[in-house]
């Protein structure tokens, strides 16, 4: 593992993985949080950051991201830390490797709501406010994405079905691009007002769709559910 704190080492760490690259299989991971999240986690340790100097310590967190940009921007698999406690990371971090002895590539296919801000890990976003939204139908408020009564409704609407043949057409190429560069994986978003009824419903006809495409290991994961 490699941080801002490895000085000299880490200046060179992107010329070094390319030479590994030429030689061996090689992934880099890169582990990133919320702002928030990390100024409560070095308040917890009592430390100041090792770059903030005389500034705050939002002062270093904005000079360590500015240093690793590059760096994140390079890496073959990103993941937000912000909601994982150890244990989750370390089960997120091994299925990932898990799979990609028997898959081209894994993709999550996740949905969430615009009013709690794009997630910070996906790859792709899309967004499924064009359709109707089932909360304002007074038998279907109180259910999520997840039961077949709003999903049936959420599927039915005019351009639901042609969205999701249209964006899966477009996702194979992307995700054969994907398998060709050695991106090992891949996160899709969908997103809707709240994250409740018409991205759930979206997220898990899509990933259905997925799962039949030989070479992809697909997941589902539904950031906001039951945040309202």
């Amino acid at each position: 593992m490699v941080d801002i704190r490895g000085g000299e080492f880490f200046s060179e760490l992107q010329q070094m993985v390319e030479s590994l690259r030429d030689k061996v299989d090689v992934r880099v991971v890169f582990l990133d949080a919320d702002d928030a999240v990390l100024v409560r986690r070095f308040d917890s340790v009592r430390r100041p950051h090792p770059l903030q100097g005389d500034g705050t310590l939002l002062d270093g967190i904005a000079a360590e991201r500015n240093r690793l940009a590059a760096v994140r921007e390079s890496s073959d698999i990103l993941v937000d830390t912000s909601g994982l406690n150890i244990h989750q990371l370390a089960n997120l971090v091994t299925e990932t490797f898990a799979e990609q002895g028997r898959a081209g590539i894994r993709v999550t296919v996740q949905s969430f709501g615009f009013k709690y801000g794009l997630p910070p890990d996906a790859d792709l976003v899309a967004d499924a406010r064009f359709l109707p939204n089932p909360f304002w139908d007074p038998d279907l408020r109180a259910l999520t994405g997840e039961d077949a009564r709003v999903s049936d409704y959420v599927l039915e609407q005019l351009g639901a079905g042609e969205f999701l043949d249209a964006y899966l057409a477009a996702l194979r190429p992307v995700l054969d691009g994907y398998q060709r560069e050695s991106k090992r994986h891949a996160t899709i978003a969908i997103g809707c007002t709240g994250g409740k009824h018409r991205s759930v419903a979206l997220v898990r006809e899509l990933a259905a769709r997925l799962g039949t495409i030989p070479g992809l290991a697909v997941s589902v994961k539904h950031r906001d559910l039951g945040r309202e």
